[in-house]
């Protein structure tokens, strides 16, 4: 317990940048609607003829004129790409952090098992995610409120929840390669953050490459198949949820067993 609070503390700058940082980004994304709302209806006809680029980023699937399809754009992708980057760093440096910065020694001199230390550090990760995550739904919600769209809460929701998902994957994923780095793991971390982002974006071009969304969590949180059905596809997020427990238990395995000193 005592190792969990002080990884909470160690990051709670970081988490307070983080989430201030997207929750206004996002706040302002939903303030604006209102202003935009009259120009929204050409936005959807221009971006549904753009051939690969709206398929690219399903804005074939979505109505700008509706709140919930501009949301599912604009709002989607700021917590898209920063959530994961926060995960990514967050995973990233959690076991590594302690070799980069030679305080290995004095941590694992007072009576901590090499598992509990895993595990301390693994709930501050996912905590800090939950944490993010509450605080940045909650300015939404509240913006949200403000501009006269509440009763779409369900689904702003159901938009949320697979971002949460990826950001515990891609923690999961990070961490368990931060049981297996010593240094210049956060570059490895924001990296694969990007990567991911990216092959998601490469899986859509053409038929030839869609096999590549099997190999990234972004892939589940297609906002246009999630209004289309209002459900995630759960076939993707059981492949994360694999995903997360390989990686997490190859940190406990690696990490136990390794040379630190």
């Amino acid at each position: 317990m005592a190792l969990f609070k002080h990884e909470i503390k160690r990051g709670a700058v970081a988490l307070l940048i983080w989430t201030c940082a997207i929750s206004f980004m996002l706040g302002i994304c939903v303030i604006i609607y209102p202003e935009m709302a009259s120009e929204m209806n050409e936005l959807t006809d221009m971006f549904a003829n753009m051939g690969s680029f709206s398929d690219a980023f399903g804005l074939d699937q979505i109505n700008f004129g509706e709140f919930i399809g501009y949301f599912g754009i604009e709002c989607g992708n700021t917590m898209g790409l920063g959530g994961a980057l926060f995960a990514a760093i967050l995973g990233i440096s959690a076991l590594s952090r302690e070799e980069r910065d030679r305080t290995s020694e004095f941590l694992l001199t007072h009576p901590l098992k090499r598992s509990s230390v895993v595990t301390s550090k693994l709930l501050a990760v996912i905590t800090q995610i939950l944490i993010f995550n509450s605080v940045v739904f909650a300015t939404c919600a509240l913006s949200t409120i403000a501009i006269g769209e509440g009763g779409k809460f369900e689904t702003v929701f159901l938009l949320f929840l697979p971002y949460l998902i990826l950001q515990l994957e891609i923690a999961a994923l990070t961490f368990g390669i931060s049981a297996f780095m010593r240094k210049g793991a956060m570059a490895v971390g924001i990296g694969i953050a990007f990567g991911m982002y990216f092959i998601n974006i490469i899986s859509k071009l053409t038929a030839e490459l869609e096999f590549l969304r099997y190999l990234t969590p972004f892939s589940y949180t297609d906002s246009g198949y999630i209004i289309k059905n209002n459900s995630l596809e759960f076939s993707l997020v059981a492949i994360g949820v694999i995903v997360t427990v390989i990686a997490i238990t190859a940190a406990y395995v690696k990490y136990t067993k390794k040379d630190i000193f």
